[in-house]
């Protein structure tokens, strides 16, 4: 008993086959994708040898990302989800065998890097909304935030063994063995997702286009929980995330090199993984969006102090603290999301979060290179963690219903107002 407390909850795998489905393809799918994530920078900066062509995939990758989760989110409001998870892993796998193909040509061309990396970025984005509005029709509501759990575990495992994986296989093998082994795991994750059940969104679906994403946004209006869920994830991403200062503070102020910084990009990966492990209490929560408050200055608290160590040990682990404390806010920020949501909209929304989740960051770097560059690298963590607890604590103020968020008790969110909150359909 004690044991199963600490460690993840199983029950949502235990009840539901189509979830262990799901969450089967979701594993190889995920380290899979670690493969071409690795293999696209290391190989464009192969062909080109400059950093700013390696910092530019990024960026290229950005507007498919959002724009894709978006439309995707429309698209899982309107059709069958489990054929669109197909779809998804098609195109997916095709992107894929395109990189693979122009990998093991004698000169490999620079244009597929940017155009199909970025493709499958967007597809990827697409992908997860899928996953996350499917989760909810799968598994029973008091189990959601344990499924939440899993779906975290499943990426930080991804993060943290991908690519030392996809690493060996390029060192050992070739970039386009890396990219034909992402393929395989495509393979695997259709193979898992065939036997699932049809899963149409509820009431017959909305039709798909930009009328739907709209609709989609203007359903956010008024809903101040919901929004809320939002808001403080770029609270937290954008004055607290320090991870572009990660290479000078692991020179000038750690007085190491290249491992110093690998190490300081690790930390909060490892933290994070332990945070998704030991989760087993996560069901039990009932004040999710108080649990979510205290998540984000936890974070803040972390990111702080990080700031203002000199001594590597305990600076990695601050930053492993910090990310435990990001784990535990996403499992309840979903939780919040998936369960105050009609399943007509889960698509959408889950669009909007995987937006957010994808762009905090990247706005996170630019805030924190812009303060450190009108003062010191220090300085900019010290004040993004600082700010990350100020807007906690200002939106706890300004929306203290977000803190008395119960989702046993609270409602399920229609387009005109909240109704009675029900289980739904649980397929599988």
């Amino acid at each position: 008993m004690a044991r199963r407390r600490l460690f993840a909850d199983l029950t949502p795998l235990r009840e539901s086959r189509d979830y262990r489905l799901l969450f089967s393809g979701q594993v190889a799918s995920y380290i899979g994708r670690q493969f071409t994530v690795v293999a696209v920078p290391i190989q464009v900066f192969a062909i080109t040898r400059s950093s700013l062509a390696v910092g530019l995939v990024g960026l290229a990758s950005l507007g498919p990302l959002i724009g894709f989760s978006l439309a995707g989110g429309a698209f899982s409001d309107a059709f069958d989800r489990r054929r669109l998870l197909l779809i998804n892993q098609v195109l997916l796998a095709a992107t894929s065998a395109v990189l693979a193909y122009n990998a093991s040509g004698s000169h490999p061309a620079l244009w597929p890097l940017y155009l199909f990396g970025a493709l499958s970025a967007g597809f990827a984005g697409a992908d997860m909304q899928t996953r996350n509005a499917m989760t909810a029709r799968l598994v029973r509501r008091e189990t959601f935030p344990a499924a939440a759990a899993l779906t975290q575990l499943v990426w930080q495992v991804g993060m943290v063994a991908g690519p030392p994986l996809a690493g060996i296989v390029i060192a050992n093998v070739s970039l386009a063995a890396a990219y034909w082994v992402d393929v395989g795991t495509f393979v695997i994750s259709f193979a898992s997702a065939v036997p699932m059940h049809a899963l149409p969104p509820e009431g017959g679906g909305t039709k798909a286009g930009l009328a739907s994403v709209v609709e989609g946004l203007r359903f956010l209006k008024g809903k101040r929980v919901l929004v809320s869920t939002f808001v403080i994830d770029i609270d937290a991403m954008v004055f607290g995330m320090p991870s572009a200062l990660f290479p000078a503070l692991g020179i000038t102020v750690f007085g190491g090199g290249p491992q110093t910084v690998g190490l300081l990009y690790g930390a909060p990966g490892a933290g994070a993984l332990l945070g998704a492990l030991f989760s087993g209490w996560v069901p039990r929560v009932r004040r999710q969006g108080l649990a979510v408050v205290i998540a984000v200055i936890g974070w803040g608290v972390a990111i702080t102090a990080f700031g203002l160590v000199t001594w590597l040990p305990i600076a990695l682990v601050l930053l492993a603290v910090a990310g435990a404390a990001d784990v535990i806010s996403a499992v309840f920020r979903n939780t919040i999301l998936q369960l105050s949501l009609p399943d007509a909209f889960r698509g959408r929304l889950s669009g909007v979060h995987i937006a957010v989740v994808a762009g905090g960051p990247r706005l996170g770097d630019a805030e924190a290179g812009a303060v450190a560059a009108l003062t010191t690298p220090r300085i900019s963590v010290v004040s993004g963690g600082l700010a990350c607890i100020a807007g906690a604590l200002v939106m706890l103020r300004l929306v203290p219903e977000f803190a008395r968020y119960d989702s046993q008790d609270a409602p399920v969110y229609s387009a005109d107002g909240p109704i009675s909150a029900t289980k739904g359909e649980v397929h599988g």
